[in-house]
């Protein structure tokens, strides 16, 4: 696929991606789980940053609370699917983008097939079961992954490439369902909150298909947003992972 030179001159005048990179972008396929308060964000910078390929996999439909967050709706689209709204809105960005959509919720048995292809997968469900079928999928696909997660006013995300011999996995982070789990749903979240980690998933994505810079693989970003404090933290492979430690 070719490249619009004019759309993309910020991009390519940047020595870490240029004109090969911005290639890379336009022939990368990039699947993203939900297109709510994370994948809605990071759905627009990446179909603004060229990426060739979006699969959008999300079976919810659009509801007026989310719109708080889920900048990529509006009124009008309230009770509709979200991935066909996204998709509209996002080739409308963008009409070279090939956009596929999956209204379907991500399991164990329907993300094999979902992920062939995929050269990176970014999941912004608010799922604990989700996220680890993501992860063993990723992992089985050999394909990196990167996860966010909202609280209250906080955020966090990560790059995880299970398959690779010294990176940690999402499990490996996370062993276990935490039994009280918390969604933003249940507790709340700040608006504001989902652009920022979203936009940073959609940042990493763009480092790992370009191969500039360092992505966040066993390093957790923490992003306090009542102070403002961001942070890292240092993460290892498990070596008895259930899901990576025999890699």
């Amino acid at each position: 696929m070719s490249i619009d030179i004019e759309r993309h001159a910020r991009h390519i005048l940047l020595k870490e991606i240029g004109g090969p990179g911005q290639n890379k972008l336009a022939r990368a396929h990039i699947a993203l789980i939900g297109v709510g308060g994370l994948g809605a964000p990071a759905a627009l910078y990446l179909a603004a940053a060229g990426v060739g390929k979006l699969t959008l996999i999300d079976p919810d439909y659009v509801s007026l609370d989310n719109l708080q967050r889920q900048i990529l709706y509006t009124t009008k689209d309230i009770g509709a699917p979200k991935a066909q709204r996204a998709k509209d809105r996002l080739t409308a960005l963008d009409p070279r983008l090939h956009c596929d959509i999956h209204a379907v919720k991500a399991d164990a048995q329907n993300l094999p097939a979902l992920l062939q292809g995929v050269d990176v997968v970014l999941d912004g469900c608010d799922d604990f079961e989700t996220r680890f079928a993501v992860n063993h999928a990723a992992i089985a696909a050999q394909i990196p992954l990167i996860s966010g997660a909202l609280g209250r006013w906080d955020a966090q995300a990560s790059v995880f490439a299970g398959h690779e011999s010294e990176t940690a996995c999402y499990q490996c982070f996370v062993p276990d369902i935490p039994p009280e789990a918390e969604t933003c749903e249940r507790v709340g979240v700040v608006g504001p909150l989902t652009g920022i980690c979203g936009s940073l998933m959609a940042l990493e994505a763009i480092k790992l298909i370009t191969g500039a810079g360092q992505v966040l693989k066993n390093r957790l970003w923490i992003y306090e947003g009542l102070t403002a404090r961001t942070r890292i933290v240092t993460l290892a492979k498990d070596p008895a992972c259930p899901s990576c430690g025999t890699l």
